[in-house]
């Protein structure tokens, strides 16, 4: 994508995004306007062309993924589907949000024939163009959904794409909950808030002023996976929290945050189109939506645990001093080993999976 393209991002996705607020009645909830802001065709962050995964914020890119970081992700990760799907006696992985389709080739490299099919579900036309071109090695093995078949087996894996659904806003005022939403202003877009019977999912003694997000839409997408997986399992990281220390009443400001070029910011209503918006996961909620809708809760644990369970140490004993190095950030507590958590969810068969060997959190949920 040109200069001149990204710098006409932001006027012409808030022209769209101003039309939409006008015929909503001049309000937009929170999670529709991050939808827009995120995937509206052509204009929304992860629909346009602009490079959004890399290293250094050199190349151009926004944020750094594990899969981006060091292909050791994969590899590790790719021990404990392999074990899942023996034990579902399925040969199809699911993959959905593949991003740049990194995690996808150091799969497909780690499990070989054992993957009979590799299928990926990603919103974003833009991404799944260099899917294509990343993993045109593999040939038919892999292919591209749009929607989710109405019953279905495999093995499913989601990294980072939790953390990407729209979320809902909400504000306490002291006596009330109201839900936040978006309204035009002369000069930029601004905040508005409404009446509302939503409410966080837990009663505590919340600071008057507290902004705080709940998450409708990532639950009914673990539901409807539930409902329609026959037989396998499903795996997810993402950085979050169970909700005791998600909605502690000392967050008083959420989790809501933007990034771009490496930087981190709370103002999603700026440079719309330009960066990220994401909310950290409420882990219990996502728990309780998929067991609700048929899901066993295989475990919960940090993605340092999960990696080490699944034999980082080994793999990175094999690995030069460079891949050794940036295999340590997935594992350390101080960056990706304690923020991102991993969850994971059978149906249909059991087993006891090696990543939640040691050190499950589930009784936490």
């Amino acid at each position: 994508m040109s200069r001149a393209e990204l710098d006409s991002l932001p006027a012409t996705l808030e022209a769209t995004l101003r039309g939409e607020i006008g015929r909503a009645g001049g309000w937009l909830p929170f999670d529709r306007f991050m939808s827009a802001a995120l995937y509206t065709p052509g204009l929304g962050y992860y629909a346009n062309a602009s490079r959004k995964f890399g290293p250094m914020p050199g190349s151009g890119s926004d944020f750094v993924t594990a899969p981006e970081l060091s292909p050791l992700f994969g590899a590790a990760l790719a021990r404990q589907l392999a074990q899942a799907m023996e034990a579902a006696g399925v040969d199809e992985l699911w993959e959905f949000g593949a991003g740049s389709g990194a995690l996808a080739e150091a799969l497909l490299r780690a499990l070989g024939a054992r993957v009979r099919r590799y299928t990926i579900v990603d919103l974003s036309g833009v991404l799944r163009a260099r899917q294509h071109e990343r993993l045109a090695a593999f040939g038919d093995r892999v292919a591209w959904a749009e929607a989710l078949p109405e019953r279905f087996s495999g093995v499913i894996v989601g990294n980072e794409v939790l953390d990407a659904m729209p979320v809902k806003l909400l504000h306490w005022t002291g006596r009330e909950w109201l839900e936040r939403g978006v309204a035009e202003g002369a000069t930029r877009f601004e905040w508005q808030d409404r009446p509302t019977v939503l409410k966080p999912p837990v009663d505590a003694a919340f600071v008057p002023g507290t902004v705080t997000e709940v998450h409708p839409q990532p639950q009914a997408f673990i539901a409807t996976l539930a409902e329609r997986l026959e037989r396998g399992a499903a795996f997810f990281i993402d950085y979050g929290f169970p909700e005791a220390e998600y909605y502690h009443p000392q967050r008083t400001g959420g989790t809501l945050m933007c990034h771009r070029a490496h930087r981190a910011d709370t103002d999603p209503l700026a440079d719309v189109g330009l960066k990220d918006i994401t909310a950290h996961v409420d882990f219990t909620g996502i728990a309780l939506a998929g067991q609700e809708a048929g899901f066993e809760v295989l475990g919960y644990t940090s993605q340092g645990r999960f990696l080490l369970n699944c034999g980082l140490v080994e793999l990175m004993a094999e690995a030069d001093l460079a891949a050794r190095a940036a295999a340590q950030k997935l594992v350390n507590e101080h960056e990706m080993g304690e923020l991102f958590k991993v969850i994971g969810f059978a149906k249909g068969c059991r087993f006891e999976p090696i990543g939640f060997a040691a050190g499950d959190r589930t009784h936490r949920l």
